[in-house]
Formats: structure tokens, C-alpha cells, sequence
């Protein structure tokens, strides 16, 4: 017998077949997003990551070192005007009026012409506190990179409200591809850390060309005084937050650029850079895949809350996941990562890449409570997480000046993370009030995992296998404690 699909039914909850195919229509849409995400920006990242090991193996170590302090250059002006711009066109209601965009891109300009400004005077007092006079010229060079950033068309991130992220995606790959390509050229012709320059401007430069070609808007610049204090409003906790970012990704470098030199510094700064790039990939397709469903749920009714306080375990319980992934993969792999990719000149890098890889995971686990928190406008809740990470900078500047080396510096660094972790959780357990008790068991588990990792890189008269299975089996009692991911992966696959 005929039954319409009006009134037939699928499935064991009496889904109407037409409801359940769009449902399913929706989630095959999501995980190819997902996948499209995660791909691209790994993609941009690891080009970007191969061009800084092809550097590393052209010139000298000590010229790395002198490279590496480009990234804390851009990191300082960066800290002192990021608003966060580009996350309040998506977050933001009114994100998709032409005179908002337009608004927000007048913005930009202003402050990456003033960030730039402030490099340009600035370089010289930098380059003499790093203890590299010779590069003033450089650091004054630099100063474009903040100006060229803020003249990214801003429709690559207004797609993304509509789970559009190809233009993104190719505004990041594209150039990193033609900054790659030119590294060789650069190393015949300089043969120093002026190919790491050279390098860095034609991908930023290349980075606002792509971003208007693949645009839909044509480009405007409007300077409008209620926009601009709306986004200061909105990302003052993000500018603060970015002051602290600096402490918190080149602080460490600074500390051991200043005191130790620029050969323990080149060593250091590769070792950030290959745990640093896996975690940037994973948590910029976290929040680019999320921040859009959790920013518009209508959380006035109970079933929108419903689906925020779920959405929100998964997201923070996939951010740990991230980082048990990238330690185990670092505790399989380091030595033959830094032989292969590296060579020689880097093989004290070996010892401590493990403990390095540990404190990024710690971070990436911030991650998730950051998204959530953003989604629902406190963008005060990563600003005030990071204040711990900042608190013992100054303990691993102590340690270094009475001796200590950059393990110590790492273990600090733990220390700081693990404790802005918490901190994070107790803020976004209050705002915007999310329930935590599935996430107690992971936490738990994971940081089991954690501690077995940096006891079995030390352990080294027990067989690998055996250190492995241990990790193996923790790793999955994780992933078993983590019941609201696994049915969220579960209804992607159905």
C-alpha cells in the first residue's frame, strides 16, 4: 500500500521521510563544511609551515633566530589593534548590511595604519632590546605588514554566515603557496634572514590581493562613528586579550631571545612553530565550523537552550581531543620529524618538542570555552582566562636569569595554561552558563594522558610499545568519556 510522505514515517521517532531527508540533507552539508574547513586551513598552515622549514635549513641558525623576532615585531603591533573585526561581522546581527561591512572595513584601515605607524617608530627600540641593532631596517620594512592586513576585503568572512568558505579558504592558501615558491629564489639572491622578510610581504601582500578577487561586494570604506564604537565595545575585552596573546605566544620567545641568545632562540621558535601550526589549524576550523550555528540559536526558548548547552559541551570536548591528538602524534614521531624535516642543526630541539606539544594542547583545550563564549558577545571570558597564562612570565623571566633553560621555561608554561583552563571553565559556566558536569570524566582522563605522556619521553628504559599502549588506552578512555561528541558524530554520519 502507498503511503504519502506527508504521512509515512522513518526511522524509530516517527520522523516524517520528507523532514528526515532534509535533515539529512543538512548534516551531509555540515560535515562537507567541516572537512572544507579543516582542509583549507591545514592546507594555508602547513605551506606556511614548510616554507619556515625550508628557511630553517637555508640559512644559518643564528639568522632564524633574528627571523623569529619578525613574528614578535607583528604579534606587538597586532596586540595593540586587534578588535576583532573580522568575528563581529559573523557574530554580529546586522553582519550582513553593505554599510556595516563597509564600516567595519573603514575601521580596519585606520587601525592597521596606525598599527604600522607604531612599528615603524618603534623598530629601533625593539631591535636593541632583542640585541639585534642590524635588523632596524627590517623591523621599519615590516611595518607594511599590518597596513596590507587591514586591506583584506571582509566578504571572505561575511560568507561565512551563510557557511560559505571557499573564498576564505582561498585567501589563505593561495598566497602561502606564492610565498612558499619564493623562498627559493630569495635564498639564492640574500642567503639570511632577509628571505624570511622578503618571504612574509609577499604573503601578506599577496593575502589582500586574493581577498578581493574573490569577493561578491564591490570594496568600500566608510569611517562611521557609531560602527567604530560599536566594535570597540564589542572587541575592547579582545584588544586587551590580544595584549595577553602576545605574552602568552611570544613572551616565552622573548625571554629566551634576551637571555639565551639568538641560536637557543631559532631552536625554540621552531619548536613553537611545528606544535604552534597544528593547533592554529585546529582551532580556526573549530571556530570557524561553530561560531555561526552557536551565534544564532534563539536561545529564548528551551529548545535553543537545549541546543546551546549540548553544542557547547561538544565544541569544548573536541578541543581537548585536538590536543590529546597533536601530543600523541608528537610522542610517535618527534625524533623522525626533526631529523627528516630539520637535519642536524636541530637536534637539541628533540627533548623538548614533547613538552612543548603539551602545552599547546593545554591552550587548544581553551578553545572550545573561547567559541562559546564569543558566540554569545563576553568577549571578556578569553581575556580574563589568559591573565593566569601572563601571571608566571615573569616566574620563567626569573628562572632564566638564575640559570634555568628553556625546559623550565616550558613547565611554566604548563603551569599557566592548566590554570587558565580552569579558569576559563569556571567563566563560562557563569556566562553564558553552561552546565559542565559531562566534562568533568574528559578532563580527568585527559590530563591522566597528559601526565603519562611527559612521564613516558622521560621513562626511556621501558620498551616503546608498552609506553604506547598506555598512552593508546588512555587516549580512548578520553574518547569513551566523551558522550555528547561521539552522538554528535554519530547524527553527522547517519
Amino acid at each position: 500500500m502507498f503511503f504519502p510522505s506527508t504521512i509515512s514515517v522513518c526511522g524509530v521517532r516517527g520522523i516524517p521521510c520528507a523532514t528526515w531527508g532534509r535533515l539529512s540533507q543538512i548534516r551531509i552539508v555540515m560535515l562537507k563544511s567541516a572537512l572544507l574547513i579543516l582542509s583549507g586551513n591545514a592546507t594555508a598552515s602547513l605551506l606556511l609551515l614548510a616554507r619556515n622549514l625550508i628557511i630553517a635549513r637555508l640559512i644559518p641558525v643564528a639568522d632564524y633566530g633574528i627571523a623569529s623576532t619578525f613574528a614578535i615585531a607583528m604579534a606587538l603591533v597586532e596586540m595593540m589593534s586587534n578588535l576583532g573585526l573580522q568575528q563581529q561581522i559573523v557574530q554580529a546581527k546586522n553582519g550582513e548590511d553593505p554599510r556595516f561591512q563597509a564600516a567595519l572595513q573603514g575601521f580596519q584601515v585606520l587601525r592597521g595604519v596606525f598599527a604600522g605607524a607604531v612599528l615603524f617608530f618603534l623598530a629601533g627600540t625593539l631591535t636593541d632590546f632583542l640585541n639585534v641593532p642590524e635588523a632596524t631596517w627590517a623591523y621599519q620594512l615590516m611595518a607594511l605588514v599590518p597596513v596590507l592586513n587591514a586591506l583584506k576585503h571582509f566578504d571572505i568572512h561575511r560568507m561565512n554566515r551563510s557557511m560559505v568558505f571557499w573564498p576564505l579558504i582561498l585567501t589563505g592558501v593561495v598566497p602561502a603557496l606564492l610565498s612558499v615558491l619564493a623562498v627559493w629564489p630569495l635564498a639564492i639572491i640574500y642567503g639570511d634572514y632577509k628571505v624570511m622578510l622578503y618571504a612574509i610581504l609577499i604573503q601578506v601582500g599577496m593575502t589582500a590581493v586574493v581577498s578581493h578577487l574573490v569577493a561578491e561586494r564591490p570594496y568600500r570604506l566608510i569611517l562611521d562613528r557609531h560602527v567604530m564604537a560599536q566594535s570597540l565595545r564589542f572587541g575592547w575585552p579582545l584588544l586587551v586579550n590580544g595584549i595577553l596573546l602576545f605574552g602568552i605566544f611570544q613572551g616565552d620567545k622573548v625571554v629566551v631571545g634576551r637571555e639565551l641568545g639568538m641560536d637557543t632562540l631559532a631552536i625554540f621558535a621552531m619548536g613553537f612553530t611545528l606544535t604552534l601550526t597544528p593547533m592554529l589549524v585546529m582551532t580556526q576550523s573549530s571556530q570557524n565550523f561553530f561560531l555561526p550555528p552557536l551565534s544564532g540559536l534563539d536561545r529564548s526558548t528551551e529548545a535553543g537552550r537545549d541546543r546551546f548547552q549540548y553544542l557547547s559541551i561538544v565544541v569544548m570536548q573536541i578541543s581537548i581531543v585536538m590536543g590529546l591528538f597533536l601530543v600523541f602524534g608528537v610522542f610517535l614521531f618527534r625524533d623522525l620529524l626533526v631529523q627528516v624535516l630539520l637535519g642536524p642543526k636541530y637536534l637539541t630541539l628533540i627533548p623538548i618538542l614533547l613538552p612543548l606539544a603539551i602545552m599547546q594542547a593545554a591552550r587548544v583545550a581553551r578553545a572550545g570555552a573561547a567559541t562559546i563564549a564569543l558566540s554569545s558577545g563576553h568577549t571578556g571570558n578569553a581575556m580574563q582566562a589568559n591573565l593566569i597564562r601572563i601571571a608566571v612570565l615573569p616566574l620563567a623571566w626569573y628562572a632564566v636569569t638564575q640559570g634555568a633553560g628553556v625546559f623550565v621555561v616550558i613547565m611554566i608554561a604548563i603551569i599557566g595554561e592548566a590554570g587558565g583552563y580552569v579558569l576559563s571553565c569556571v567563566l563560562v559556566a557563569r556566562k553564558p552558563g553552561i552546565a559542565l558536569g559531562p566534562m568533568v570524566l574528559p578532563v580527568l582522563t585527559s590530563t591522566a594522558f597528559l601526565g603519562a605522556a611527559m612521564l613516558a619521553s622521560r621513562l626511556e628504559n621501558i620498551p616503546v610499545w608498552m609506553r604506547v599502549a598506555m598512552l593508546g588506552a588512555l587516549f580512548v578512555a578520553t574518547l569513551a568519556s566523551m558522550k555528547e561528541t561521539r552522538r554528535y558524530i554519530a547524527r553527522r554520519r547517519s
